[in-house]
This record gives C-alpha cells, structure tokens and sequence, in this order.
C-alpha cells in the first residue's frame, strides 16, 4: 500500500516490475489518498498488506502494535549500515525506535520553498521579504490539516530555538513569536488555503493564469520540478531565514515498511531494502518521478538537472529538518491539535490561548 501521487506511486510499480524480471516475485500496489497517508491506522493496513509505505510519527504506535516487523532483524547489518550511511537528513534515524528499525526511507522531504519564475525573479531568503508579496496576494501555504501546524514548528525551529519532545509541554514560551507570525500569515493569504494541502497549493500555482509566485513553507514534491508535469514549472529553495540558516522544518518523507501479519516477511524485507539503497534510489527511483532519500540521488548531476536542481536548491534545509515527536499518542495529538491550531488561528486567539491548548493536549497523548 502507497500513498496516490505519482511520486509516491510510480517508482513502486516500476521497482516492483524491475524485481519481478530479476527474481520472478510478482508485486501489486493498491494507493491511499494522501489525507489517509497521513491519519489511517497502520494496524489497520498490516492486516492486508505485506509492504506499506508510512510516515515517520506513526513508529511509536506501530512498536506498541507489534503489527510491523522490525527490519533490524530481517535485513543484515551491513546493508542496513549502508542505507543509514547515504541518508539524507534524519530520514533513516526517523524510523528507528524502541531500538528497531520499523522501515527504511525510500522518499525525503520537508518544509522547503517553491517558486514560480517569471512571476519572482528568484527565491525569497529572508522572513521579511515575504512582505510585499504579501500585500500583492502573491504568497500561499496550505493551511489543511495537519500543514497549519507543521508550519508552526517549521516557524519555531527557524526562530532559532528547538522543540522538546520530551518536555511535558511541546511549545515552550518563545514560541509565541512564530504563533504570531503563522496568524499573520494566515491572515494575509487566500482564504482558499484552509482547504488546501500541498498538493492542491502546487496545481495552483502551476495554473499559467495563477498570481501565485510563492509557497515559503511547504513540503516539496520534486514531480512539479519537472518540465511538463504541468504547464509551468515550479522551482524549489530552501526556505526564508530569519537569521542564516534553515533549521528546524518539519522533516517529512515516506518509509518502507514491513508487515510482522504477511506471509513472507523476508521476502518483503528483501524488496524494501532493494528499494531504499543507493543505486536504486539514484537510477530508477529518481527517473520514474520519485523523490529519493538517499544521498547518491540527492547529489548526482543528471537527477538534479532533471528538475532544476530541486535536491541541491533545498539540502541545507532537509539536513537541517526537525524530527517530530514519535510517541504513541502522537499521531492522535497531531489531528487534534491541528484542529485546534486552525480554530485558534480564524479566531485570532492570542499565542498564549493557543499554545496552552496545544500543550494541554499534548500532555495528554503521553
């Protein structure tokens, strides 16, 4: 089971023909919207399917579960050691909990830039240059659940202080700045952006009539990096500072991951570390329109020129990403807080109104 974009489909079904013709194992994928990526129950999926592609946050409710395998015990140590080695970010170290390693990183992401050209004649780099783009109605962010609050952490990481996601409340007091400066933000843009997630926001921007030249803070899909994905292209950076380094968005990506319920968890291990090495990653994971998470793609010449240097235009900010709360808990406390971020934000409650309900529910998913 994947998630239903072409990215996160279409290298699968090309790895899984590729394996097919080397090994004679047949694999078939079934897609999810990318609304159920991000809330099904992975419990749910293991009973149905033998390889899932999940998000990161879910570990910590999939090691109570019990219903993924780990790959640590699946997977021999050297080609484990090999696909950690070539991570980009902390994609490979997103999956490792409890002391196992519940999936393998095969797409890396996270809150980055995009660009139109011709509409802005290059990316924005400081916070405050967002300004006159602002008042012009030229800047959007998806502001669908749960987008709203990933980009209140992104704004907390790039204010130059981290999150605790050990501490008893996640949002410590500075972070009512980047409250403020998410509610601004709300304000200014396209109403429209409630109702937007990523994707919606890039086939926007891509519409050769849209007046949008900029998303600062937004999960980067290298598919609109391409020529003729769509009628206009869209370029990546990383995203505004406020002081000189883009630190703390929100990582993102996918991993591949193994049900403990299948009947041949080896076999499927087999394929998933296959997927997520670097040769893959580079030759077919990357040509087939995925967004690889391994350095040998991140850094090849031909990969980058395919897509306007959309992997070395965002690598400070990837490497620089921060790793959500894994707990089980979590991923309750991301819905509801996300729901609760976007009734505060179209209130205009203050920071301090906001953030104690998003600390009290956090203290209550531990």
């Amino acid at each position: 089971m994947t998630w239903d974009h072409p990215r996160g489909a279409d290298p699968l079904v090309a790895a899984s023909r590729a394996w097919e013709a080397e090994t004679g194992e047949a694999i078939t994928w079934d897609r999810r919207s990318l609304q159920d990526f991000e809330t099904f129950p992975v419990g749910e999926l293991a009973r149905h399917y033998d390889l899932i592609v999940i998000d990161h946050p879910h570990v910590g409710h999939v090691a109570a579960a019990g219903c993924l395998a780990p790959l640590d015990g699946l997977v021999a140590e050297s080609v484990l050691e090999g696909i950690a080695a070539g991570s980009v970010g902390g994609s490979y170290e997103s999956y490792r909990w409890a002391g196992h390693q519940w999936a393998l990183p095969i797409d890396a992401a996270s809150q980055v830039q995009a660009w139109v050209p011709g509409r802005i004649p290059a990316p924005v780099t400081r916070f405050e240059d967002l300004q006159p783009l602002l008042a012009a109605g030229r800047v959007m962010v998806p502001l669908r659940a749960p987008h709203g609050l990933m980009t209140l952490f992104s704004l907390c990481g790039l204010a130059g202080f981290g999150l605790d996601v050990e501490a008893q409340d996640l949002f410590p007091v500075q972070a009512a700045a980047a409250y403020d400066r998410l509610r601004d933000l709300a304000a200014a843009i396209d109403p429209a952006a409630w109702s937007m997630d990523p994707i919606a926001v890039f086939e926007a921007m891509a519409d050769p009539a849209s007046p949008i030249a900029v998303a600062p803070f937004i999960y980067g899909y290298v598919s609109y990096a391409r020529d003729g994905f769509r009628s206009r292209t869209i370029h990546f950076a990383d995203v505004p500072v406020f002081n000189t380094q883009p630190v703390g968005t929100a990582l993102g990506g996918t991993g591949l991951a193994v049900s403990a319920l299948g009947d041949d968890p080896s076999g499927a291990a087999r394929f998933a570390a296959w997927v997520a090495g670097g040769a893959l990653q580079r030759d077919l994971v990357a040509a087939e329109g995925g967004q690889p998470a391994h350095a040998e793609a991140w850094g090849d010449d031909g990969v980058n020129r395919a897509t306007h240097d959309f992997y070395r235009a965002t690598r400070r900010t990837l490497d620089q990403a921060w790793l959500r709360p894994r707990h089980d808990g979590y991923m309750a406390f991301q819905d509801a807080a996300s729901h609760r971020l976007e009734e505060a934000l179209r209130r205009g409650e203050t920071a301090t109104d906001a953030l104690a309900a998003l600390n009290t529910l956090y203290r209550q998913s531990r």
